[in-house]
């Protein structure tokens, strides 16, 4: 079985092989040809950002040297130094606490895990949450 930061990694490999095949794709199309739920690609992004292979130009995302550091990047120190000082959170509590959106904790998520700097757990409630903590 594999871990949730497994997970991140394989799904970052879908995102690529999609980019790689069908070229750059908005977000919502990104989604249907990946068949990655909200929170999955957005951590896969986040992911490839790490790794300097994806750039977002416009509204569309497609692979070569990122763009997306400085933004991604800044994200993933201040969800970083959020979980340092709190402990274990939800990532909807690391975006409330750092004023950034769902969407930007993810993707410093997916930065945090290709840095092998997070643990990450499912946690069941209503809504799919996931748990993070430090390594």
């Amino acid at each position: 079985m594999k871990t949730l930061i497994e997970e991140f990694g394989w799904n970052a490999g879908k995102v690529w092989k999609i980019l790689s095949t069908k070229g750059p794709l908005k977000e919502e199309a990104l989604r249907q040809n990946t068949k990655l739920a909200g929170d999955e690609l957005w951590t896969a992004i986040g992911w490839l950002a790490r790794e300097g292979k994806i750039c977002r130009v416009n509204n569309m995302y497609k692979l070569g040297d990122t763009n997306l550091t400085p933004k991604i990047g800044s994200d993933a120190g201040k969800v970083w130094n959020t979980v340092a000082r709190q402990g274990e959170m939800d990532v909807s509590t690391i975006a409330r606490l750092n004023q950034i959106t769902e969407v930007d904790a993810y993707q410093a998520l997916g930065w945090l895990a290709r840095e092998d700097k997070v643990q990450c757990q499912k946690i069941r409630s209503k809504e799919p949450k996931i748990k993070v903590t430090l390594k």
